[in-house]
């Protein structure tokens, strides 16, 4: 007899009722059980090696899924394929179904760690760009007293791929980011004539990439075949310093400029010590009496070195730079003379050039705006920006606060100063493996020679530009 769904539906008895549906002799049958509690389940039944076997197939159901429940066909079906099996020669059902499921079950598991491992590995620019900082970008000492890392952590880098890159491949899966993608990136900064973003993001891009190309994030090196000088150009190294007569001419522009004193000074100080800009934005009075690590952590907010200028002592000590070693500027009579008329506009902080607000540093920005605002043409005057759009405008063309650096150094060398003595002063980072392990000595006394004798030659420059009436000669330190 054929078993139906409405023989499963049947009325439950006092004893089990078994439906067999036989598919011949030997090959097994399909069993319907109902128990007198109004239980409904399917059996295949066969001979085993050790007497009747029945396999359970599941609950019955009028509307079953084949899974939790089944109708009638569909434990048909299953009951079938068994007898299929059975007839094939596997005597055991029962343990070739349960090693199947295992496999089954391994299968399912195996794909499921194959998923996870693929989630794991669906790395995203974002997530790449985030694990190359940490572990190569962030500045760290190492036990032997090595830095290692950026000096500012990658603080810039990143600024950079917000503005620049995220917006167009951030969010792709790192291993699925091509040349093309790459190109749409620098490409956008080179149209819009930045060619200086775009090296450095090329740079960048380059040095991530090869990063995940190590820890087998990605398979392939997207910028492997990517030509820089090609793409985005050989940067050219900038040598602009001032002449003499540029410092003369300097010396009276200033006096036209219409610049904040206090920047007037900055750009003497940079001249007469060779400070980076961040650092002498970052320069306090250390009579202030104030917190030096709550100094310290608006610096580090700000992005500029903290120092302590001590005019007593006619010392700037810088006890971070740059080059990961502490400095001590010596200052000249003339440097002295810039910090003097500092103090004469000091207000009650302890920053040397205080923000309007006196919270903080000014930002290194806003003198560099300055500089570059009164360095144009009437065509390139900005609104509601300097009315003195050419005042500090040389002969030699576009000057920076860093140019200030390099004359600086170009001053001392004129004044017969040795090189390695200028690298001092200027405290560069020492290339010489040998000199940096083993060589400590600053030449702290030849660099107050130094430093004595570039301020001598900048107020000889400075007099010279002056009429004679205003004339106010430095004392010699």
């Amino acid at each position: 007899m054929k078993i139906t769904d409405k023989a499963m539906q049947g009325t439950p008895t006092q004893a089990d009722q078994w439906l067999v549906e036989s598919f011949g002799r030997g090959h097994g049958a399909l069993i319907g059980r109902i128990t007198p509690a109004g239980s409904r389940t399917f059996y295949f039944r066969y001979a085993g090696t050790k007497g009747q076997v029945r396999l359970p197939i599941g609950q019955f159901g009028a509307k079953g899924d084949g899974n939790a429940a089944f109708t009638v066909a569909q434990a048909r079906s299953v009951a079938m394929r068994w007898a299929a099996l059975y007839r094939g020669g596997i005597k055991d059902l029962r343990e070739h179904l349960e090693q199947q499921r295992a496999a089954e079950r391994q299968e399912l598991e195996q794909a499921r760690q194959a998923v996870e491992l693929e989630r794991k590995r669906r790395v995203t620019v974002r997530d790449l760009f985030g694990r190359w900082r940490d572990l190569e970008l962030k500045s760290r000492t190492l036990p032997s007293g090595e830095r290692t890392g950026r000096k500012d952590s990658g603080a810039l880098a990143l600024a950079q791929f917000e503005r620049h890159a995220f917006d167009h491949i951030g969010d792709m899966t790192a291993k699925d980011v091509t040349r093309a993608d790459i190109l749409r990136v620098i490409d956008a900064q080179l149209t819009d004539g930045k060619q200086r973003t775009a090296q450095m993001l090329f740079a960048d891009l380059r040095q991530m990439f090869a990063f995940g190309l190590d820890r087998e994030l990605i398979e392939v090196d997207p910028m492997a075949t990517l030509k820089k000088a090609r793409i985005v150009g050989t940067g050219t190294e900038r040598n602009r310093i001032l002449s003499a007569e540029e410092v003369r001419k300097l010396a009276d522009a200033l006096t036209r400029a219409n610049m904040n004193p206090r920047s007037v000074c900055a750009v003497w100080l940079i001249l007469a010590t060779g400070c980076r800009i961040g650092e002498l934005m970052g320069a306090t009075w250390s009579d202030a009496g104030a917190d030096r690590a709550v100094l310290k952590a608006v610096a580090d907010v700000e992005g500029v070195k903290l120092g302590f200028v001590d005019l007593q002592a006619r010392l700037w000590h810088l006890p971070d730079t740059k080059s990961g070693r502490e400095h001590t500027i010596h200052l000249s009579a003339f440097a002295v003379r810039q910090f003097e008329q500092l103090r004469d506009l000091r207000e009650s902080c302890a920053w040397v050039f205080p923000s309007t607000a006196g919270t903080g540093p000014v930002c290194v920005k806003s003198f560099n705006k300055q500089l570059s605002d009164r360095q144009r043409t009437d065509e390139e005057r900005m609104s509601n920006r300097s009315k003195s759009v050419d005042a500090l405008t040389l002969p030699g063309g576009r000057w920076t606060p860093h140019d200030l650096r390099r004359t600086a150094a170009s001053l001392m060398a004129g004044s017969g100063i040795s090189g390695d003595v200028i690298d001092e002063c200027l405290n560069h980072q020492i290339e010489s493996r040998v000199r940096r392990t083993y060589i400590r000595d600053r030449r702290e006394a030849d660099q107050v020679r130094a430093f004595d004798a570039l301020g001598e030659r900048l107020a000889e420059l400075v007099e010279q530009s002056a009429p004679a009436s205003n004339v106010t000669r430095l004392r010699a330190a």
